[in-house]
């Protein structure tokens, strides 16, 4: 039986892909900084070897004898005490993995992106069809944008990828980088004294693993997919997990300019001291671009269905409570 690569495997979006293959009967090999951290998270007829995307030989030992693979890792945060790790790691790590794919003739390569390297006026609905040819505002996004054309070009050499584009995701998994599900169960804690402004498009965790592995299956190389579910401002996303968890209010929205503020004096101090800000100026910048992403390709392509949003949102606070 052919083994299956997967980069990324203890975050949410690797760790699920991982799911979506096992659930297939797949042979699975996770490449993984802690070995024994990622030992604690999978099946365990799951191979796991040690390695990182930045160590090219690690990477192409790793994915000896894969037919195909799955290039989830990366560095989703939107604030870094050095900014030129997103570039280390997304876009140095996936020249590294590209690269040994095309050594090692991968059948089948499907790589994470993101929905922000798409153009789309704020607020508007937009789709797979436009790359934004202008560097984004964040260094996190601009090095995603870096990273996109390394494929882009891996694929101008012959790489059969297919390009996922998430948005913002949730749901049980693995814990890391502060996202959604930190911010469920920040709220659940009472640690969210105000809301910021605007809000983002959510997708669950592990329909994002189920979509990568349909368009590896079924996709194009070539081919992007958007995989979203809906838009939420973060107040109606407030209200629905306070509606289950059972809070009588929600916290206020905090006006923008006071956001503005606080993530400008926020990200000067973090610069003389090492330590995060409250409010990253790159997650204030995601939260005011409003747009949303349709996911109309994927599913009329590839057959992928959404979880209702109900039901995601039940079983990620009931996981969080274990």
């Amino acid at each position: 039986m052919s083994t299956t690569l997967v980069t990324g495997g203890s975050g949410l979006v690797g760790f699920n892909i991982g799911e979506a293959l096992r659930r297939r009967g797949c042979t699975v090999r996770y490449l993984a900084r802690s070995p024994e951290k990622m030992r604690r998270l999978v099946a365990e007829n799951a191979e796991v070897v040690h390695g990182d995307v930045t160590d090219s030989a690690s990477v192409a030992e790793a994915m000896r004898g894969c037919s195909e693979v799955y290039h989830a890792a990366g560095l989703p945060e939107q604030w870094l005490a050095d900014p030129g790790t997103f570039d280390r790691v997304n876009v140095g790590g996936t020249h590294n993995v590209v690269e040994a794919a095309l050594e090692l003739g991968v059948g089948r390569f499907a790589y994470t992106s993101t929905i922000d390297v798409f153009a789309a006026p704020p607020g508007s609905e937009y789709d797979e069809s436009t790359l934004d040819p202008e560097p984004k505002g964040t260094a996190y996004e601009r090095s995603k944008q870096a990273a996109d054309r390394v494929v882009v070009e891996a694929l101008n050499r012959g790489l059969p990828a297919v390009f996922l584009h998430p948005s913002g995701v949730y749901g049980p998994g693995p814990t890391g980088s502060r996202g959604i599900n930190h911010f469920l169960t920040d709220l659940r804690d009472g640690k969210v004294p105000m809301l910021l402004p605007g809000g983002m498009p959510v997708v669950f965790a592990a329909d994002v693993g189920e979509g990568h592995v349909l368009a590896a299956e079924k996709g194009a190389p070539g081919s992007r997919y958007i995989l979203s579910d809906r838009y939420l401002s973060l107040r109606e996303l407030a209200e629905k997990a306070a509606a289950q968890l059972g809070l009588r209010k929600v916290p206020p929205v905090m006006p923008l300019w006071v956001g503005k503020l606080v993530a400008d004096v926020g990200e000067l101090i973090s610069q003389r001291t090492g330590r995060p800000p409250l409010i990253p100026k790159g997650q204030l910048h995601f939260l005011q671009w409003r747009a949303r992403p349709s996911a109309d390709r994927a599913k009329h392509e590839l057959g992928w269905a959404t979880t209702p949003f109900a039901e995601g949102l039940a079983r990620t606070l009931e996981a969080a409570a274990a």
